[in-house]
């Protein structure tokens, strides 16, 4: 069979229309019809992703809502009584990837799902936002309304817990305290993190480099860093007090907090349109002008004009740029000045004439590594970010770059994991899993117009 790298760089040229059934195909067939979730793609991810269902409802809302529907209620399925979302569902068994469920033991917390088995840690929380896209995109309004009001206070009781447990100074802003929650596993962010503390020599098994490159991926020295921040956690059994204490990893991340203030943002939208909701979106509000406040405040990074990490157990910022710093357009958090100059270093620093939008990571910087995962590479869900919050400013031309970008880059190489951002690559540059599930499901709601 021809790879789709193959056909695209052939004479064949797909419409849009071939593009989008392509998608579906994707979607299709990473879709577990007895669970109800979608794998993010066989083999090297084969169980639910937190963030990774929230966009993949969005492209299923396109074509198919009741699968929308189903990805989300799995992943809820799996919240722990305290309201905590986890970043892995272990709905199926496999041996296809490390660490798994007998590693994490998700149990040793007392509150944790009796149900299902989990990780201990969760993602960026997308639900609030999902719900309101696939509520804008679908015809009928009343049904999703149905369905909303159902599972709307779940995932408030998971904003809840964040501000009560993940927020030591009352401060409105949330830390993490691994960088799997981040969603940008390996990013260069991370390094100076890593310089703090000295974990052990773990004897595993990975299972990623058997599918990919390890090239692509985290070095196994990184994943001693992973692996000795989970057991920590382990040895507290999950308790954030303790986490807080004792974590050498405690990180306010602005992509984690900027997907937070507007996940809050679309729960006061829906809770308003469902009615009767007064007590929950004067709570929403109070948290908003709380964390959008000190966001600015604290994470944004006047020297290099855009957001940056905060490194909240040496209380200091973590002075590089990457795609996350971009993110707070998504969410409206910046003025228009803070978003001109955003625009502008996206602008002079990250597209170029040799460059798609967006790197991961500053491709200036000597720690830029064109296809290392989160060091550099392309990723699509930070792009329809991207694409979404310069729109929100009016940035239209630059948006549009953003999105046919995207769009190139999955036309060129086919639906991967993340892409090569230089335009010179004469090979396949697309990187990590094949028939990635969010690629698929964003690019069908990049090309809705």
């Amino acid at each position: 069979m021809l790879s789709l790298y193959t056909i695209f760089t052939s004479t064949i040229i797909m419409t849009q229309k071939d593009l989008k059934e392509q998608a579906k195909k994707v979607l299709n067939a990473n879709f577990n019809e007895d669970k109800g979730f979608t794998i993010p793609c066989e083999g090297l991810y084969p169980f639910q992703w937190n963030w990774d269902s929230g966009f993949i409802a969005i492209g299923y809302a396109h074509y198919d809502v009741n699968k929308a529907k189903r990805e989300i209620e799995a992943l809820l399925s799996a919240q722990w009584e305290n309201g905590f979302l986890p970043h892995i569902v272990f709905h199926n068994d496999s041996d296809t990837y490390f660490p798994g469920a007998d590693f994490h033991q998700s149990s040793l917390h007392p509150l944790a799902s009796k149900t299902h088995k989990t990780t201990g840690m969760t993602q960026p929380p997308v639900l609030g936002f999902v719900l309101k896209e696939i509520y804008d995109i679908v015809e009928d309004k009343a049904d999703m309304i149905s369905f909303i009001k159902h599972n709307i206070d779940k995932v408030f009781h998971n904003h809840a817990h964040f501000y009560t447990h993940r927020d030591p100074n009352k401060e409105g802003l949330v830390y993490i305290y691994h960088n799997w929650e981040s969603g940008t596993d390996n990013s260069p962010i991370w390094d100076d993190i890593w310089d703090t503390f000295t974990p052990p020599n773990y004897t595993f098994e990975r299972m990623d480099t058997t599918h990919v490159d390890a090239a692509q991926r985290p070095t196994n020295r990184e994943y001693d860093y992973y692996l000795n921040l989970i057991e920590i956690a382990k040895e507290y059994n999950y308790d954030d007090a303790k986490i807080t204490e004792l974590s050498p990893f405690l990180v306010q991340d602005p992509l984690f907090n900027a997907i937070l203030i507007k996940s809050n943002a679309a729960l006061i939208e829906l809770y308003e349109i469902i009615g009767d909701s007064k007590e929950k979106i004067d709570i929403l509000k109070a948290w908003q002008e709380k964390a959008i406040t000190r966001f600015n405040e604290k994470l944004y990074n006047e020297k290099l004009g855009g957001y940056v990490h905060y490194d909240l157990r040496n209380e200091k910022q973590i002075e590089f740029l990457s795609s996350s710093s971009f993110t707070p357009l998504f969410a409206q958090i910046p003025d228009n000045a803070r978003a001109e100059r955003l625009m502008k270093n996206l602008t002079n620093k990250f597209k170029g004439n040799d460059k798609f939008l967006c790197s991961s990571f500053d491709p200036d910087s000597d720690r830029f590594n064109p296809k290392k995962y989160w060091r550099g590479p392309i990723w699509i869900n930070l792009n329809w970010l991207l694409y979404k919050g310069l729109n929100n400013y009016k940035y239209k031309n630059l948006a549009e770059t953003v999105k046919e970008d995207s769009i190139t880059l999955i036309k060129r190489y086919g639906f991967y994991e993340y892409f090569d951002a230089r335009k010179s690559i004469t090979e396949n540059a697309g990187y990590g899993g094949n028939n990635f599930s969010w690629s698929a499901a964003l690019l069908l709601d990049l090309l809705k117009d």
